[in-house]
C-alpha cells in the first residue's frame, strides 16, 4: 500500500509536469496544476484499490494515471483564437 501511494504521488507529479511543460499557456498557476495532479492521482489510486483490493498494484497505478489525467484535463482553458486584421 505504501508503494502504491508513493507511486501514485510520483505519477501525479509526472503528469502535472508533462501537462505544465506542454500546455503552460492554457493552464492556471503551476502550484494548482501540481496539487491537482498529486491529489487526483492519489484519489484514483484510492478508488481503484478500494474496488479491486490488495494485490493489484499495476491496476491501481493505472487507475491513478487515468483519474490524474482526467482531472488535469479539466484545468485546461480554451485556446485563444487569433483574429486576422481583416476580421475574417
Amino acid at each position: 500500500m505504501i508503494l502504491e501511494t508513493l507511486g501514485s504521488v510520483l505519477l501525479g507529479l509526472a503528469l502535472a509536469w508533462a501537462a505544465d511543460h506542454r500546455l503552460a499557456h492554457r493552464l492556471p498557476a503551476r502550484n494548482l496544476v501540481f496539487a491537482t495532479g498529486v491529489a487526483s492521482a492519489l484519489l484514483g489510486a484510492f478508488i481503484t484499490h478500494s474496488a479491486l483490493g490488495s494485490g493489484h498494484e499495476l491496476a491501481t497505478l493505472f487507475g491513478a494515471t487515468v483519474l490524474g489525467t482526467a482531472l488535469l484535463s479539466l484545468l485546461l482553458r480554451p485556446q485563444s483564437r487569433k483574429i486576422s486584421p481583416s476580421g475574417v
